[in-house]
């Protein structure tokens, strides 16, 4: 891992280098933030996004949520992918309704106690629904914060205790959307983009290419 003043600047430069960075999902409270990253999970922002209007607006409410079926709901999402989804969805907001007077709850133990909910989604919505510092570690962090040595584990749990470690409390939030942009935009799992990033100077990871290789991308 690196030192933490190399951690500084590395951060530091996320920061300069993606100061819009924020969500990509579209939500406006802690039930929709809830339903948007459960749908999320093995899915693309891009294709919820398309999905959760038509969700929203015929399930409004946890409670209209907890009120329909997974039947129901499943060919609003089929898109996102299994019909677990559906049925943890669901079932999430029946609990909801059952165990926390219908809202949302803002607790880490209270989140994931709910079904078809981790520690990541849980942390996700606690970040970005409540604006409590939680560190959510999707694959675009767990990749890139090892890469740049912010982390060194091979495990989604370590890999956020380092983080938190290694990130001020402050900037636990923004530092998690800081990644997964890096993740999208430069630091791609296949073929990423290393001789054209920023970092490059700061980063240890041992797979980016030589800088005097002129055929890789």
């Amino acid at each position: 891992m690196n030192d933490p003043t190399t951690n500084k600047k590395i951060l530091a430069m996320l920061a300069g280098m993606y100061p819009d960075a924020a969500s990509e999902l579209d939500f406006s409270d802690a039930y929709q933030t809830l339903v948007a990253t459960m749908l999320a999970a093995q899915s693309t922002d891009k294709q919820v996004n398309k999905v959760t209007p038509q969700v929203f607006r015929d399930f409004p409410t946890v409670a209209a949520m907890a009120g329909t079926t997974p039947e129901i709901l499943f060919p609003y999402v089929k898109s996102c992918g299994f019909a677990s989804k559906a049925t943890n969805i669901v079932n999430a907001c029946r609990k909801i309704v059952a165990e926390f007077d219908g809202k949302v709850p803002d607790t880490l133990e209270g989140l994931t106690s709910l079904p078809g909910v981790g520690r990541k989604t849980a942390n996700v919505v606690l970040a970005n629904a409540f604006g409590i510092p939680a560190m959510a570690v999707d694959t675009h962090v767990f990749r890139v914060s090892n890469r740049l040595g912010l982390a060194e584990a091979n495990t989604v749990e370590k890999t956020e205790q380092q983080l938190m470690e290694a990130i001020p409390k402050k900037d636990w939030i923004i530092a998690h959307h800081w990644l997964i942009w890096h993740g999208r935009r430069v630091c791609h799992a296949r073929r990423p983009a290393c001789l054209g990033c920023a970092l490059y100077a700061l980063c240890p990871w041992e797979g980016r290419p030589s800088l005097n290789d002129k055929n890789t991308p």
